[in-house]
């Protein structure tokens, strides 16, 4: 019977390895922008958990104290003396806004602005520091509405309204607020302004009216706090100077190559009737 010849034992080709080696790769990178995204949608919907909590205990303290609370500031004050994640705030001239201007400039006579007060509101996901975070680690910002609508109240209205318990009773639920304006981009002509969402179409670039909210709160999102340079849309929720303090820009997410250029930030806000209605039902007001 004819012995079948032998062979020495064959590895793999220099090729057959670069080709497992790229094909593993691919399969690699597939995975980690699968979990990848996985993470960023989980830390999205945690995000809009918080602001929706923020939201709910902002108007169990207005409940309680008869008033809006003031926002927090980046760094503590000496008068009136604060501590990290509270609300700042005096019986004169109701809240001091935040004068870091990645956190917002507290311009005087202009709306007020800041970080969530999470101390002052019971709101637990905080950082080292007492600062109310995102599930990215941001710091949560918060604004409150500073001014009345001009004739809207029964009577001339006793300043602050919305941060102050006596002026909010003593005015009445009539007043309407006057500085708030949630718009859709900031990339129109013409400009946004301090009271006006802008476009070429009147109102059409307008989501929110300055005569109906109270409360912004917001998240800066994943890619933090100071937007990039081509960000127009998200740049309008952090400027802290000029005339267009009150004015902000909300929409869905969007990559880089928007108009606007990126965007991820996410709002909730408290309209003025609920927060008037809140108040009715708890007895606190009229």
């Amino acid at each position: 019977m004819a012995r079948r010849p032998s062979f020495p034992p064959r590895g793999f080709s220099l090729v057959e390895l670069a080709i497992v080696l790229f094909i593993v790769g691919i399969l690699m990178l597939s995975l980690m922008s699968t979990l990848s995204s996985q993470v960023d949608q989980r830390n999205f919907d945690e995000t809009r958990r918080r602001l929706e909590q923020a939201r709910e205990l902002v108007l169990a303290f207005a409940v309680v104290n008869g008033r809006l609370p003031c926002p927090a500031r980046s760094a503590a004050t000496t008068s009136p003396v604060t501590v990290a994640g509270a609300e700042v705030v005096t019986t004169a001239t109701g809240c001091i806004g935040d004068s870091i201007t990645d956190n917002y400039g507290g311009v005087s006579g202009a709306v007020t602005l800041g970080l969530l007060p999470a101390r002052s509101i019971g709101f637990q996901q905080v950082d080292s520091a007492g600062f109310a975070v995102d599930a990215w680690g941001n710091r949560i910002r918060y604004a409150v509405a500073r001014t009345v609508a001009s004739g809207t109240c029964t009577a001339t209205p006793t300043t602050p309204h919305w941060v102050n318990a006596t002026n909010l009773k003593a005015n009445g639920i009539a007043c309407q607020p006057d500085d708030l304006l949630i718009c859709k981009s900031a990339s129109v002509t013409p400009a946004l302004s301090a009271t006006s969402c802008g476009g070429p179409i009147a109102g059409a670039n307008q989501i929110m009216s300055q005569s109906l909210v109270v409360v912004i709160i917001f998240a800066t999102g994943k890619n933090g706090a100071l937007p990039c340079a081509s960000c127009t849309d998200e740049a309008a929720n952090l400027n802290g100077a000029g005339n267009v303090d009150p004015i902000f820009v909300f929409h869905s997410p969007a990559s880089s190559a928007a108009t606007g250029g990126e965007f991820d930030d996410q709002f909730v806000w408290i309209t003025v009737g609920e927060f008037y209605g809140k108040l009715i039902a708890a007895g606190v007001l009229p």
